[in-house]
């Protein structure tokens, strides 16, 4: 995660931030951010020790462990600081919901707004259809045909996705598009598979070409 722990913290602008460092959390896989807190220098230490998220409570006066009592951790992936090092972030890998209030982030209202956080709840949706009452929904029966009919489907909306752009009709494309990507997502669900698996062999792909 990071090289040099001592060389990081002793980087920090403490002294701009009353040595109470705001940290954002950010989901790692979705980029939804997730909560806000801060941190003392033991805090941090603390964090990069355990591996998890643990912050300086204003109103405890104490450490705390995020999830010490809900078991919603979140656990770090990667942290850095600012251009300023007065503000840290923290890409995370969250355990179960993270707001109190039993929702997935703290700026719940507004995170949900975004169109790749969009696309990773539609995901989770689409997961919890799995094994969904047939009748009820149709990602439910589609999961219930099985993985040939789900894959057929995939072809289907990938040649009449090809044909709409052929075509020069954009909103024909737009919708066709659509519904490749979804019944794309729910042959990944129904073999386990996500779009971040996706995502990370582009990821790896680009690095080579860098």
């Amino acid at each position: 995660m990071l090289t040099n722990q001592d060389e990081f913290i002793s980087s920090i602008a403490w002294g701009k931030v009353n040595n109470l460092l705001p940290v954002i959390v950010q989901d790692f896989k979705t980029s939804e951010v997730l909560m806000l807190g801060y941190m003392n220098e033991e805090a941090l230490r603390e964090s990069l020790k355990q591996g998890k998220v643990v912050f300086y409570s204003r109103t405890k006066q104490r450490l705390w462990l995020k999830g010490e009592e809900s078991g919603h951790y979140l656990n770090i992936v990667e942290m850095g600081l600012d251009c300023d090092k007065d503000t840290l972030l923290v890409l995370a890998s969250p355990v179960g919901a993270i707001c109190h209030t039993g929702s997935i982030s703290c700026f719940e209202e507004t995170s949900k707004k975004g169109d790749f956080v969009f696309l990773s709840r539609l995901e989770r949706l689409i997961n919890s259809r799995k094994n969904g009452d047939i009748g009820k929904s149709y990602t439910s029966e589609l999961f219930a045909k099985g993985t040939k009919r789900i894959a057929q489907k995939v072809g289907e909306e990938g040649v009449e996705t090809a044909l709409a752009a052929v075509c020069g009709d954009k909103n024909e494309l737009l919708n066709e598009g659509a519904d490749l990507l979804f019944h794309l997502c729910v042959l990944l669900a129904d073999k386990n598979l996500s779009l971040n698996e996706i995502i990370a062999i582009l990821k790896e792909r680009n690095a080579k070409k860098e």
